[in-house]
């Protein structure tokens, strides 16, 4: 099959969509078929060093702060000559954004199947820039209209499904989750990344992965971690990533008396070094009722760090309380309660817990998730 995977960020964006999308296109081509990245222009390195192509149009920056870059596909007329030399069987987008609308357009032109994949919770994005309720539920009507035009659509858990029927949208919804690629732990790239970051071996380890935003309810985080620290348990708080609210989250942490505690990695490429950070972390704690099937939850497992979730977030779904992770209330109290609860644990109750997150939460990118992905696809295009 010829694939076009339409998103609006990618590589060297590292986000989960940015990531999803990588993962797709390398395990379809893997598979033999002809992928077509489209996505705004980015610095994305050697080329030739990918197994699929990259179709890009002019982008700009939105802030120096935010690494997510926008482009007008319409308007660039060398964009528009590469597509009409691609003969795609298929187009999945990703995102309701110009690369989306890209799809729209050719899947329309060109009277192929169109599959949306429903990501992101973005009445709180729209929230978050305007703060108007107004703008933001007309945006969700603009949003909702982009996932009707799709012949067919996907949510990545129950949670986002729900979340896309919350915004209005009323017709069948298939849950595609997401996978994860399972490394082997470079023990070499340990010590390095303890001396890196200056990580005490001595005290437990909690981390948090991802963008440095309060939307991922990270005050919930530091006001819990603030309650250890009270109670005096010693301990470190890793938080790796970049983000708006880096700043805001260090300043929060010194009010709390956290200076002592709290690492505050930068955004993290060598995935050996964050591998190495979830492997020697006690507890990934991860609060967010933001994200949909996060796929650093999933990373996190994979070396055997159990994660702290809220209930009735997207990342619950995957977790049994006290089993292969621990499931808690939306409070400071309880989120530091959970917290306690775990390092209460004997080594022994804690490794269990560890492993069966690692043999229930993670499923293999190329594996049979990606067999269903490939086969809901020929069964739309009819081959």
């Amino acid at each position: 099959m010829k694939i076009g995977e339409f998103s609006d960020s990618f590589i060297p964006i590292v986000d989960g969509v940015a990531r999803v999308v990588k993962a797709y296109a390398d395990n379809l081509s893997a598979r033999g078929d002809e992928v077509y990245v489209i996505t705004p222009m980015d610095d994305t390195g050697y080329r030739g060093r990918f197994p699929f192509e990259i179709v890009d149009f002019r982008s700009f920056s939105i802030k120096d702060d935010i690494p997510w870059k926008v482009g007008f596909d319409q308007i660039d007329r060398h964009f528009a000559d590469r597509m009409k030399m691609i003969d795609l069987d298929i187009c999945h987008v990703h995102s309701p954004g110009f690369a989306g609308h890209a799809g729209i357009q050719y899947a329309k032109s060109h009277k192929v199947p169109l599959v949306g994949s429903f990501h992101s919770k973005y009445y709180d994005d729209f929230m978050m820039v305007t703060h108007s309720r107004a703008i933001s539920k007309f945006g969700i009507k603009v949003v909702v209209d982009f996932y009707n035009r799709c012949d067919e659509v996907w949510a990545v858990s129950e949670n986002a499904a729900q979340t896309l029927k919350d915004y209005g949208f009323n017709r069948e919804i298939a849950v595609m989750p997401n996978g994860t690629e399972r490394r082997i732990i470079n023990l070499q790239k340990v010590p390095e990344t303890v001396e890196r970051f200056k990580i005490r071996a001595d005290v437990p380890v909690l981390l948090f992965v991802g963008q440095i935003n309060f939307k991922k309810n990270l005050r919930r985080t530091v006001e819990a971690c603030s309650l250890l620290k009270k109670d005096g348990t010693d301990f470190q708080l890793v938080m790796a990533g970049m983000g708006p609210d880096a700043e805001a989250v260090r300043n929060l942490a010194e009010s709390k008396g956290l200076s002592e505690n709290l690492i505050m990695t930068g955004h993290i490429n060598d995935s050996e070094i964050l591998d190495s950070l979830y492997y020697i972390s006690d507890l990934f704690v991860f609060p967010s009722i933001y994200d949909n099937a996060p796929m650093v939850l999933r990373e996190a497992a994979c070396q055997h760090t159990p994660a702290l979730v809220i209930r009735g977030s997207s990342s619950s779904e995957v977790i049994t309380d006290m089993v292969n992770g621990l499931v808690t209330e939306d409070t400071n109290i309880d989120v530091y309660r959970a917290i306690k609860k775990f390092l209460s644990l004997d080594a022994d109750a804690q490794k269990k817990m560890g492993d069966n997150a690692c043999n229930t939460i993670p499923r293999d990118w190329n594996g049979p998730l990606m067999d269903d992905i490939r086969n809901r696809y020929r069964a739309l295009v009819g081959c």
